[in-house]
């Protein structure tokens, strides 16, 4: 009898475990669907205040903003949003050119956008430092989109870097595409400067190499001198400092990384302006 009413026990306890985990498993597409619902109401909110505050922009504020709505992407708009939303300063800030003042186009990936503030900041007062409405990534998106990056206005200085995002296209594309970007450049009139690529650590996981950033740099270097277009060598200048400005495993710079790549380019483009 008690060997019976431990076989009932232990069936009761199977079922009533397999009841428990069927409900959990049942439940978790519903929480999956309440955070997703909650994401969009956070979504809808973050747009809808971003839009009120577009409303009382200026006109060309106002188209500016659409470029970058268009442009941005679904990971770069919504910090874009918040920013503005916060009155914080950002890479792609509005740019109300003085007409007295040179003007200049930033095109670059991550980096160029981490390093845009500090060129403005060494530039004010004698420069429109203007950057691309993008993460401008890899040749391939820079053939796509360049028409809009350059827009319609007068440039007097390109300063552009094409690597990070190419370090896995084949070296003859990638030869193949700087070309037809340099030819589309050079139609709008602009002195152009190269900034060759910041280096990047060894990640398997990520598919990058080290060494694929000094094999693009050489190749570039070499397209470069050919067009005889001059280079902001910010591989060889921050190179010395990466273990105090780089941060770590990441291709990315810290906040003095950043400030030290700005002024580089800065004096670059003082220099080309001469």
């Amino acid at each position: 009898m008690k060997c019976c009413t431990l076989l009932i026990l232990a069936v009761t306890s199977f079922f009533s475990m397999g009841l428990m985990t069927c409900s959990n498993v049942q439940a978790e597409p519903t929480n999956a669907k309440e955070a997703a619902a909650e994401k969009a109401r956070a979504d809808q909110e973050l747009d809808d205040r971003y839009q009120a505050l577009v409303k009382t922009l200026s006109p060309a504020e106002q188209a500016w903003e659409r470029v970058l709505q268009e442009n941005l992407g679904n990971f770069y708009l919504p910090i874009h949003k918040r920013e503005k939303i916060a009155g914080k300063s950002n890479a792609w800030d509005f740019v109300k050119d003085d007409p007295q003042l040179p003007r200049v186009l930033l095109i670059g990936d991550s980096v160029s956008r981490g390093y845009t503030q500090s060129v403005r900041n060494e530039l004010a007062g004698k420069v429109n430092v203007h950057r691309a409405p993008a993460n401008c990534g890899p040749t391939s998106l820079g053939l796509r989109n360049l028409d809009v990056w350059l827009g319609d206005e007068k440039w007097d200085v390109i300063h552009f870097n094409f690597g990070i995002h190419d370090r896995n296209t084949p070296i003859a594309e990638y030869r193949q595409r700087l070309e037809q970007l340099i030819a589309r450049m050079q139609e709008t009139g602009a002195k152009l400067i190269w900034a060759s690529t910041t280096p990047i650590p060894d990640d398997a996981a990520k598919k990058q190499t080290a060494a694929s950033i000094a094999e693009r740099n050489k190749a570039a270097a070499e397209i470069m001198a050919k067009h005889g277009i001059e280079t902001n060598d910010l591989f060889i200048s921050i190179t010395p400092y990466l273990d105090k400005m780089q941060n770590p495993n990441d291709v990315h710079f810290n906040a003095a990384g950043y400030k030290f790549l700005g002024q580089n380019t800065a004096k670059a483009i003082s220099n080309a302006l001469k």
